[in-house]
Parts: structure tokens; C-alpha cells; sequence
């Protein structure tokens, strides 16, 4: 899977053009029109993570995949992203349009007591689509156009009058039941599969003694991307032949090799950074992996 697409690589990719306030203090937040991403001549961003949000408001066929779900939009829809959940949205036609904004944590999280990026349409596991009428696709569509306006305007607390057409624009959602046709495409298994070696590998190589694995057991790793662990264990055994458990050991099992060869770290710091409690339970661990000791390792 590819990394995380930053603003950053947003704007150089899709506008080649990078605006002033990428870095205040305040967040980030700007607003697109749809009709100008689409086409022979679009940017197309890949399946992945981005570390901002984003709400499209689109009208077309389309089909929008997130996780190990795809969603088929065959009208006017409402979609949500969060920086935790990859994502990639496919017009199926030229008849798209729409718009769609994007911002980052702090643009929300500053001005806010609740969590707002909690909500359900946010929520990692949640439901990120909802299905709009003629009636409500017009509605939001007026929402949008106050907030395009507002962005080229030089009122001096625009920000703070578009954080509240954000507002409206998650509260008019609560109120709206989200799409239930969801099915788990022909590929289901290998967006898990995809999504667990990225959150594996996001963990190596390590590289200061101060550097610790988090995540090692399948528990976590299921509950890092809100699916059951024996879904996830279906899902790799069907894409890798083998389990949770067994890529994770595997994994672990050829950093320790790397440290010992690589580094003059003690075994008792490889220990720590690869999430032992104790060296003599990496001692096993390492031994009934490899068939030898790590001490045996690091005298060859």
C-alpha cells in the first residue's frame, strides 16, 4: 500500500500549487469544486491513508472504497474521510460533479469541548456514506457554495464562519440515515491483508534502542483497524497462507536478526525494542523462530 498522502503532496500533485497557510497554528481548511478533479486530465491520488479529512459531496456514478468495503453510488452521496482509514474514490462516468473540502485536526479540535472527530461518519469501523435526496443534494450543494464563497472572501474571521458550515455540514448528516448497501468486494481480503503489513511494517526498522514495537499480537492489530480478529485472521490466511500470528512472529523474527548483525545493542535492548518484557522471553521467542539463540546469531 502506498503511504500516507500528506497536504502537502495534495496540492503538488492534484492543484501544483501550494497556498500560504498550510502551517499556522490555526489547521488547514479549504474547499474544491469536484467538476475540476475529474476527467481525462485528473490527478488520481492512490488507495491509501491521507492525514487530513475530507467531505465530498458528489452526484454521478462512482464507486468509493474504504477499508475492506467498496460502496457503489449510483446518485447524489455524501462521503467521509478520516487520516486512520485508506481510501480512494473511482468516477465510473464523466458525468461527475460536486465539491468536496478538507482539513486537518487541529482546524476543528481547537475550537471544540467534544469530539467532533468522533462522531460516527469519523469513526474508524463507522459508516462514512450517506445517500442524499434531490431535496437534501441542493441543500448541502448551498452549504458548499457559502463555504467557496467564503474562502476567497477577505472577511477577517472567515475561518471561524467556515468552521461552522463544517458544523452544519456533520450535524445535517447526523440526521440523515447512512447507506446501508454495503458489500465486501472480490479484493476484501486483500485490502485487510494490505492494511495489516502496513501497520506492521509503519513499525520498522528500528533504529535508536529507544524505539519500541507497540503492536504485536493479533488483538491489537485487529483492533487498530476495527475489524474482528477473526476476520482478520480469515482475510490473511486466505491472501497469505498463514496467520496473524505467524506474520507478526515472522516480522519480529527478521528484525531481530537485523539488529543483532547490525548493531552492537545488547540483546537486552533488543529485547525491549521489539516488545519482550523480558530477554529471556525473546530468548525463546527468538529460539523456537529461528532455531538458534540470538547471542549464537551475533558471534557469526
Amino acid at each position: 500500500m502506498s503511504q500516507a498522502v500528506t497536504l502537502e503532496d495534495f496540492y503538488q500533485q492534484k492543484i501544483h500549487w501550494m497556498p500560504d497557510n498550510l502551517q499556522q497554528d490555526i489547521g488547514h481548511f479549504n474547499v474544491f469544486r469536484l467538476d475540476d478533479f475529474v476527467g481525462p486530465k485528473a490527478c488520481h491520488l492512490p488507495y491509501s491513508r491521507k492525514d487530513f479529512y475530507k467531505i465530498t459531496l458528489v452526484t454521478g456514478r462512482s464507486t468509493y472504497y474504504f477499508a475492506d468495503k467498496t460502496v457503489e453510488i449510483l446518485g447524489h452521496a455524501l462521503l467521509f474521510a478520516n487520516p486512520m482509514v485508506p481510501y480512494d474514490w473511482e468516477p465510473l462516468d464523466d458525468n461527475q460533479s460536486g465539491y468536496f473540502c478538507i482539513f486537518t485536526e487541529a482546524f476543528l479540535h481547537r475550537y471544540l469541548q467534544a469530539a467532533a472527530l468522533e462522531l460516527p461518519m469519523f469513526r474508524p469501523g463507522g459508516q462514512p456514506l450517506y445517500a442524499l435526496t434531490d431535496a437534501q443534494f441542493a441543500t448541502t450543494r448551498q452549504l458548499f457554495e457559502k463555504m467557496t464563497a467564503e474562502i476567497d472572501s477577505d472577511y477577517a474571521y472567515k475561518y471561524d464562519l467556515l468552521r461552522n458550515y463544517v458544523f452544519e455540514l456533520l450535524h445535517s448528516a447526523l440526521k440523515l440515515q447512512p447507506a446501508t448497501v454495503l458489500y465486501k468486494d472480490s479484493n476484501a481480503a486483500t485490502r485487510i491483508a494490505s492494511l495489516f503489513t502496513e501497520l506492521l511494517e509503519r513499525q520498522f526498522p528500528i533504529e535508536t534502542p529507544g524505539q519500541q514495537v507497540r503492536l504485536r499480537t493479533a488483538n491489537a492489530f485487529a483492533g487498530q483497524l476495527a475489524v474482528h480478529v477473526n476476520h482478520l485472521n480469515r482475510a490473511l490466511k486466505e491472501v497469505t497462507g498463514k496467520t496473524t500470528t505467524q506474520l507478526i512472529a515472522a516480522r519480529l523474527t527478521q528484525e531481530a536478526h537485523a539488529l543483532l548483525q547490525h548493531t552492537t545493542w545488547s540483546v537486552s535492548e533488543i529485547s525491549y525494542c521489539l516488545g519482550f518484557e523480558e530477554p529471556a522471553h525473546f530468548t525463546n521467542f527468538f529460539r523456537k523462530q529461528a532455531g538458534t539463540t540470538p547471542t549464537a546469531v551475533r558471534a557469526v
